[in-house]
């Protein structure tokens, strides 16, 4: 990042490398699965990152300020679109998929698209912390740094949006 910092392109090329798949898996599950507006979020974010480099002070990882950046034109994207649902491969990560029964295959199927339905009724910050916490696996300190909240509302944000996907997940259990 120093390297970056001073005006070195190969640097911050390998930055891009290094953290813009998960940028932009990130992106695609925040903004329901557009490819085109997770492309856009992201490369939106890392050319706001190149023009602000100096404005990164390191007082948080160089990941959580890259996916603050994400998270920031996700939503001024979101503010101008109307939702959309998530793509079932984004979510086919969390469940196992079954390699040899017809039937858990289906059972599955309809798992996820029951957890995809829950999820894009969820508000933009409590779906932004849920996919954070449980599919990027970041404490509540970087999720509040990444959505520029306290963390006090980051406990919040999952503990409603846990609790309505609980609900609407009932039959699931």
């Amino acid at each position: 990042m120093r390297a970056a910092r001073l005006g070195d392109d190969d640097a911050f090329a390998e930055v891009v490398a290094r953290h813009g798949p998960a940028l932009y898996h990130y992106a695609l599950r925040l903004v329901g699965g557009s490819a085109a507006d997770a492309t856009e979020a992201t490369q939106e974010a890392l050319i706001s990152a190149w023009r602000s480099l100096e404005a990164f002070e390191g007082r948080s990882s160089l990941r959580t300020w890259l996916l603050r950046l994400v998270h920031r034109r996700a939503a001024d994207l979101q503010r101008h679109r109307r939702p959309t649902p998530i793509d079932d491969d984004l979510l086919s990560t969390m469940a196992r998929p079954a390699r040899d029964n017809p039937l858990q295959s289906v059972l599955d199927a309809e798992l996820l698209a029951a957890l995809q339905a829950a999820l894009d009724e969820l508000p933009w910050h409590q779906r932004a912390a849920w996919l954070l916490r449980e599919v990027e696996g970041m404490s509540y300190d970087e999720i509040a740094e990444t959505l520029a909240i306290p963390v006090g509302s980051v406990r919040g944000h999952l503990h409603r949006g846990r609790k309505t996907l609980t609900l609407r997940m009932e039959r699931w259990r």
